[in-house]
């Protein structure tokens, strides 16, 4: 058999080291110098194992700072009996328009708000921040599929990015029928964030949600997205694709919500 190629037996080493808890997350892996030296090998046959580290999100490269080994938060578990909490309406929006306004505004003392995501964060309202951007836009094909609308139909577009303790944790991008929301506190950015989230604001509108579907699929994020999401190379990420049903009517379409898959466990269960 033949011998493996010298850069796969250093990536192999290192990351053993890796694992074992020599090399622990923050840590410098030894310098290109130290590394031709204790393998006999050139550097470049040392930057081939720490490339094929750095793909598979071992480690990351510092400008001036060496070869890292990554530090990789606890996965988070979503769960998606996380919707029951917050199927029903919280705080009814306020009408004005000055400071101290918004969804959150009428919350009484004792109601402490919260969302899907902060309650899988478990982090506290302050802890929480939502960057928003909103626009209108048509179904195309896709969307008028999901939606059960004719194409062409206008929706609302929202796109959020999603920061637990200010780190940007996820970003989801969702429609909402322009019919539906169109004029009313929903449409406003300045009313996000929301308590209770798009279950309670299609509750506020008196479509309670009956029904939640979810799709699960991993790619490779966008660049824009791992910039976003300040992800290093070599990570998935999860893309869900989610309908929130009343009746028989779609409220809403969620395409996508996009996660690190390094950050999340996706927990499943059916009542049989």
């Amino acid at each position: 058999m033949p011998e493996r190629p010298a850069y796969l037996r250093i990536a192999d080493t290192l990351r053993e080291g890796i694992r074992s808890g020599l090399y622990p997350p923050g840590t410098r892996l030894p310098t290109m110098a130290e590394l031709c030296t204790a393998h006999g090998v050139s550097e470049i046959v040392v930057r081939q194992a720490v490339a094929l580290l750095r793909g598979e999100g071992l480690v990351e490269t510092r400008r001036g700072g060496g070869t890292v080994v990554k530090v990789v938060p606890p996965a988070r578990r979503i769960a998606m009996d996380r919707y029951r909490t917050f199927a029903r309406p919280a705080a009814q929006p306020d009408t004005g328009t000055g400071p101290g306004t918004g969804a959150g505004a009428g919350v009484r003392p004792e109601m402490r708000p919260a969302t899907t995501f902060t309650h899988d964060q478990r982090i506290s309202w302050s802890e929480y921040r939502l960057d928003k951007e909103f626009s209108r836009t048509r179904a195309g094909p896709e969307l008028a599929g999901l939606f059960e609308l004719p194409t062409g139909t206008e929706l609302l577009r929202r796109r959020f990015v999603f920061h637990s303790r200010g780190e940007p944790q996820q970003i989801s991008v969702n429609y909402l029928p322009w019919a539906l929301v169109g004029d009313t506190p929903v449409a406003d950015p300045s009313r996000e964030p929301w308590p209770g989230g798009t279950l309670a604001q299609i509750a506020w509108l008196g479509h309670p949600a009956t029904r939640i579907e979810e799709a699960v699929s991993s790619r490779m994020p966008t660049p824009e997205e791992a910039e976003t999401l300040r992800m290093s190379g070599g990570v998935p990420v999860f893309a869900i694709t989610r309908r929130m049903i009343s009746g028989t009517r779609v409220m809403e379409v969620c395409r996508d919500i996009v996660i690190p898959a390094d950050r999340v466990i996706l927990d499943y269960a059916i009542d049989l």
